[in-house]
């Protein structure tokens, strides 16, 4: 069997209406299947749903889930035609909509995360809400790590919000009066943390870009496969001489599927197939981890709030501890630290038009004075304008030649300072205009999520860099960016 095509279509992505409301109307989605899906599986483990005189083991009802999942995945996909994203592979001489060997390996990681995150649940001596703040927390420390080691940029925020995720830890561990940790619970989280490990790094690798064909790509194979892996690991132990464990499987297998019980032990494998189209489209974002994971871990909290006072409030058991509350706030305070750059940009009164070249002395810098030059008085107060380069020397000034071409142009020089492109830079515009397409590459490889706001000044053609060149080539380069500079700015995509 090998690969012999590629996901891509001749049509662009459709936008389907549960993906109209960005990562708020995500983060929504997967708060409403996540409530239902932590609180049945805390409701079935412990013996509290109606009818039900005795409680189910985590191993017992997991091949139930699985087996629920595995309906669920390939249902969606169907449904949802996204199907046809997935890679191609020749099997008996057929071609055949299948996962590529890397994302085989995708779903290995991402089945240990969503058989371990039911597992989780199931565990007595602990609430829905304690072991949240186990697999929250220890994903939000993850995130800036994994970042650094992908050479993505972390900003100081995001420390912070480390630290915030620390104290959440070790309050809600201090809470000893208030849950039983056992050696199979750490086990699991030990697990889950490893899943999640390898399902970013290659995540990081080979999606997150900002386009949707690819990215679609992989939340299609990787939903194909981590289905069948729960299935198959599941099969596997219970066949394995591991005592205590495999006959726990196997009544899962045989015995339990008799009994009513696996209506909703496969509701459990139903909702996750739900939850993990919002929760991994979170992750899908361009953006750095550090700016997903929060979207996905406040909504993932809040359910684990509402199901755990639910079932408080509906069966009386024991509601989370005041540590473990305390806890969550200090999650919060992370999720709060690490959202603050889009918080910032959401509150600023001015938008941002950048413009990017080289060394940012002729060209963006050219190009900055004549757009604030042309920029009307209302216009002004709305917005600000500002240039950088991908090579530039801080603080060097424009050219001559430069100056002499704005001046004969009747534009203002007000002391031009040139300075570095930054990710930070990148991330406060608004719109991003580059002289060349390689420029835009530099940018993107700064700052991936960048995409969809970073443009070709010139959708026509590159803009030539004048600089070592005669006075004639900067007066034509000056000409050049007032006239596209003037179709830009009136565009109501900019200026509204």
């Amino acid at each position: 069997m090998s690969i012999t095509g590629t996901a891509r279509t001749s049509l662009p992505p459709s936008r389907s209406w549960w993906l109209m409301g960005g990562m708020l109307g995500l983060a929504i989605g997967y708060f409403l299947w996540y409530t239902p899906y932590a609180a049945l599986t805390k409701a079935l483990s412990a013996g509290l749903l109606p009818g039900m005189d005795k409680h189910v083991g985590g191993l017992v009802l997991l091949p139930a889930a699985a087996l629920g999942t595995l309906i669920g995945a390939p249902l969606f996909l169907a449904v949802t035609g996204w199907r046809r994203y997935a890679g191609t592979r020749e099997v008996r001489g057929r071609s055949r909509r299948l996962p590529s060997n890397t994302m085989i390996t995708a779903g290995f990681f991402m089945a240990l995360v969503i058989a371990t995150t039911t597992l989780n649940y199931t565990f007595a001596g602990v609430s829905i809400l304690f072991m949240l703040l186990m697999m929250r927390g220890g994903i939000l420390i993850l995130s800036p790590v994994v970042d650094t080691v992908r050479r993505r940029t972390v900003r100081a925020n995001s420390w912070i919000a480390l630290l915030f995720s620390l104290a959440a830890v070790a309050v809600a561990l201090s809470d000893v009066n208030n849950y039983t940790l056992t050696v199979g619970a750490v086990l699991s989280l030990a697990i889950y943390y490893t899943g999640y490990i390898g399902r970013f790094r290659i995540m990081s690798r080979i999606a997150k870009t900002g386009d949707e064909l690819t990215d679609r790509r992989y939340f299609a194979e990787e939903a194909m496969a981590s289905a069948v892996w729960q299935v198959v690991l599941c099969a596997v132990l219970a066949i394995l001489p591991l005592g205590p464990v495999a006959t726990a499987l196997r009544e899962g297998f045989t015995s339990f599927l008799l009994t009513p019980a696996v209506l909703p032990a496969l509701g459990i494998g139903l909702l996750y197939s739900a939850l993990y189209v919002y929760g991994t489209l979170i992750y899908l974002d361009p953006r750095e981890y550090t700016w997903c994971v929060p979207a996905n871990r406040c909504a993932s909290l809040l359910s684990g709030l509402v199901a755990s006072f639910g079932l408080t409030a509906l069966t009386g058991i024991a509601a989370p501890g005041q540590g473990q509350l305390v806890a969550t706030g200090f999650i919060f305070l992370a999720i709060a630290a690490l959202s603050y750059p889009a918080i910032r940009a959401l509150v600023r009164t001015h938008r941002l038009i950048l413009f990017v070249c080289g060394g940012n002395t002729c060209r963006s810098a050219m190009a900055e004075a004549i757009a604030r030059a042309a920029l009307t008085a209302r216009d002004a107060r709305r917005w600000r304008v500002s240039s950088a380069g991908v090579t530039a020397t801080p603080g060097a000034t424009m050219p001559a030649e430069a100056v002499a071409a704005l001046t004969t142009l009747g534009v203002p020089v007000n002391g031009h300072k040139a300075r570095a492109l930054t990710t930070d830079l990148v991330t406060r515009a608004n719109t991003i205009y580059c002289m060349t397409d390689a420029h835009r590459d530099a940018i993107l490889a700064l700052s991936p999520g960048a995409a969809a706001k970073v443009n070709r000044l010139d959708p026509a053609a590159d803009i030539p860099d004048p600089h070592g060149q005669p006075p004639h080539a900067y007066e034509e380069c000056a000409e050049r960016l007032r006239e596209v500079i003037l179709q830009r700015l009136p565009a109501p995509a900019i200026l509204s």
